[in-house]
């Protein structure tokens, strides 16, 4: 049985603010090479197109990358403004 995504946006006009995030983590400009920039840095062989080649650990560790440095990014955010606030 297949896992179903379940990520979703709650607010939609947050996409554009969540993609340019990834993109910043990554260090690139285009958050759809975001993955790709993080799957070089880590070595995993990710192309465009299909990847069917690739593990689930492979993959999830692009993901997980990603997603982590997305995370940590967002509470630096989150305590940078709670700083500003209590100034």
């Amino acid at each position: 049985m297949g896992r179903r995504n379940r990520n979703k946006i709650l607010i939609p006009e947050a996409r554009q603010a969540l993609d340019q995030l990834k993109a910043k983590v990554a260090g690139t400009a285009n958050p759809e090479q975001a993955k790709f920039e993080v799957a070089q840095e880590i070595g995993i062989p990710l192309k465009e197109g299909y990847n069917g080649k690739l593990t689930s650990e492979e993959a999830g560790k692009v993901g997980g990358q990603l997603g982590g440095n997305m995370v940590k990014e967002l509470v630096k955010m989150a305590q940078e403004n709670l700083t500003k606030k209590q100034s």
